[in-house]
C-alpha cells in the first residue's frame, strides 16, 4: 500500500504562532513505513504527538510522517527494566503499562503526551537534571531510517557520532522507528512533596542551594509580574518518591477542555497579576509537605486539555533560556525586570537547576546553570522587541535558548547556543528538513 499524503491546514504548532498547510500521511504500521521509504526519496520529518512549542516539529517544504501509529510495545523485561518499543508510543502510555510495575521513565518533560521519538528528538529534560541529566543519558539504542542507508541500529558504542547527533537533533538524522530504554526503578508510583514559600530570587537560591543534593525533583514557580523588593516572589516545590505504598495503576485524570480561543484581550497585565496571586496562595495554602501521586507532581498541565488556548487565536511564544551558573543570578533578575516591566509573560513560568551531568546530544539543550521558561502571548512587533531583549541579555551571560521551545531564535543566537551545529549537519539525513532548519538557513 503506498503512503497517503494529504494537504492539511490545521496542523499547528503547540504555540499556535505557526501555521500554514502541512502534507502529512500517516503510516498504519512500520513494514508500511519502510515500504514508502524504499521508493520515495523526498524531503520530510516525522512528528509525534505535536508538543513542539514552536516551527522544529512543521516542515512546509516535505512531508510530515505521523509516527503515531507506531506505537507498539517490542519487549519490556520487568526485572531490569529496559524496555523496546516503537517510537510513536506516547509517555502516557507507556507509564500505565510500567508504572504499575515499579518502572518509570527516568526524565520526563512537563507532559505526558509526548512520544518517545519526540522525547529523544529534541533530548527532554525534567525536574531532576542534577540527579539523572537528560532522557538521551538513559537511551541504549535506536532504530533509524535514514534516507541514504536504510533503516540502520545505533548505540553510543557502535556509531557514537551518529547517536550523539540523533539525541536532540530534532528529527534530522532521520525517522527514528524503535527506542531501547533503560527505566528507573521506583518502590511507589506517589511522591513525597514539600511546598516552600520563595519571597524572592534570594530566597530561591538559598532554597535550591539547600535542596539539591537531598531532592531529587526540584522545581521553583515564579510570579512573573512582581517588581523592586519582590521580583522572584513565588513558590518552590521539592520532592523524592516515596518509598512504601507500592506501585499502582494512575489514570491520565485528564480534565475540561478549553472549548475555544480565548479573546486577545482576556490575559493582560491586570488578569495576570489576579492570577498568579491567586495561585501562589492556593499553593501555599496546602500541606507543606504530602504525598502526591505522579501525575499531579509532574504533570499538572494535563489536566486542562487544549491549554494553549488560552492565548488566543495569535497563539504564545514560549521562550526558555539557560544561562551559567556564573552570572546566572544577575541574568535572571535582568529577565525577570525587563519582563515585569512590560507588563507581559504568563502564569507559567518555571525556574529550574541544570546540574553537571553532561548531555550526549550535539544538539541538546541543557548545559550547567539556570533555566528560566515562560510563555508570551503573540503580538507581533512588540513581542518581538521584547524577546530580543531578554535575548540581549542571555547573549551577554553566555547562556544559550531551546529549539524545541523556539518559534522566532536569530540565527547568531542559534550559533551561540549550538557551537557543534556544522559538525552536527555532516550527519544529517540528506532528505529530512523542518520550518526550523529552514529558518535558520542550514
Amino acid at each position: 500500500m503506498t503512503l497517503v499524503f494529504q494537504p492539511r491546514d490545521d496542523v499547528l504548532s503547540w504555540g499556535r504562532a505557526h501555521r500554514g498547510r502541512q502534507s502529512l500521511g500517516r503510516p498504519a504500521d512500520a513494514s508500511e513505513l519502510r515500504a514508502w521509504a524504499a521508493v520515495d526519496k523526498g524531503p520530510r520529518l516525522a512528528r509525534g504527538l505535536g508538543r513542539s512549542y514552536g516551527d522544529s516539529g512543521l516542515h512546509a517544504e516535505g512531508r510530515l510522517i505521523d509516527m503515531t501509529c507506531l506505537d507498539r510495545f517490542r519487549s519490556f523485561d520487568a526485572m531490569t527494566g529496559l524496555l523496546r518499543a516503537q517510537a510513536g508510543l506516547s509517555l502516557d502510555t507507556l507509564l500505565k503499562v510500567t508504572a504499575p510495575q515499579g518502572w518509570f521513565v527516568p526524565v520526563t518533560p512537563g507532559t505526558r503526551h509526548v512520544t518517545l521519538g519526540g522525547a529523544v528528538a529534541h533530548d527532554v529534560h525534567g525536574k531532576n537534571h542534577s540527579w539523572a541529566g537528560t532522557f538521551g543519558r538513559h537511551v541504549r539504542a535506536l532504530s533509524l531510517l535514514r534516507s541514504d542507508r536504510g533503516l540502520i541500529e545505533i548505540t553510543p558504542q557502535s556509531d557514537p557520532e551518529l547517536f550523539a547527533a540523533t539525541v536532540g537533533g530534532m528529527g534530522l538524522t532521520g525517522l527514528i522507528v524503535e527506542v531501547t530504554l533503560q527505566l528507573t526503578a521506583i518502590a511507589s508510583t506517589d511522591l513525597v512533596v514539600e511546598t516552600l514559600p520563595l519571597g524572592g530570587l534570594d530566597d530561591f537560591f538559598a532554597l535550591n542551594l539547600q535542596s539539591l543534593e537531598r531532592f531529587e525533583q526540584t522545581v521553583a514557580w515564579i510570579d512573573c509580574a512582581q517588581r523592586g523588593s519582590k521580583l522572584g516572589l513565588g513558590v518552590y516545590t521539592r520532592a523524592n518518591w516515596a518509598t512504601d505504598g507500592g506501585c499502582v495503576a494512575q489514570g491520565d485524570r485528564r480534565g475540561p477542555s478549553l472549548p475555544f480561543e480565548a479573546p486577545s484581550f482576556a490575559l493582560n497585565r491586570v488578569s495576570l497579576s489576579l492570577f498568579n496571586q491567586a495561585y501562589r496562595a492556593v499553593q501555599l495554602a496546602r500541606p507543606r509537605r504530602a504525598r502526591l501521586a505522579y501525575g499531579d507532581v509532574f504533570y499538572p498541565l494535563d489536566a486542562v486539555q487544549n491549554w494553549n488556548r488560552l492565548y488566543g487565536r495569535s497563539g504564545f511564544y514560549q521562550y526558555q533560556s539557560v544561562v551559567p551558573h556564573q552570572g546566572g543570578r544577575e541574568a535572571l533578575a535582568d529577565m525577570l525586570r525587563i519582563i515585569g516591566r512590560s507588563g507581559e509573560g504568563s502564569p507559567l513560568v518555571v525556574l529550574k537547576t541544570f546540574g553537571a551531568l553532561a548531555s550526549p546530544g550535539m544538539l541538546s539543550f541543557p548545559r550547567p546553570g539556570y533555566t528560566l521558561a515562560l510563555d508570551f502571548r503573540n503580538r507581533g512587533q512588540a513581542t518581538q522587541a521584547l524577546l530580543a531583549r531578554l535575548d540581549a541579555v542571555v547573549r551577554a551571560a553566555k547562556g544559550a535558548l531551546y529549539p524545541a521551545k523556539d518559534g522566532r531564535m536569530p540565527r547568531d543566537m542559534f550559533a551561540l547556543s549550538f557551537p557543534q551545529a556544522q559538525r552536527f549537519l555532516t550527519y544529517r539525513d540528506p532528505a529530512c528538513g523542518s520550518d526550523f532548519l529552514t529558518r535558520m538557513g542550514l
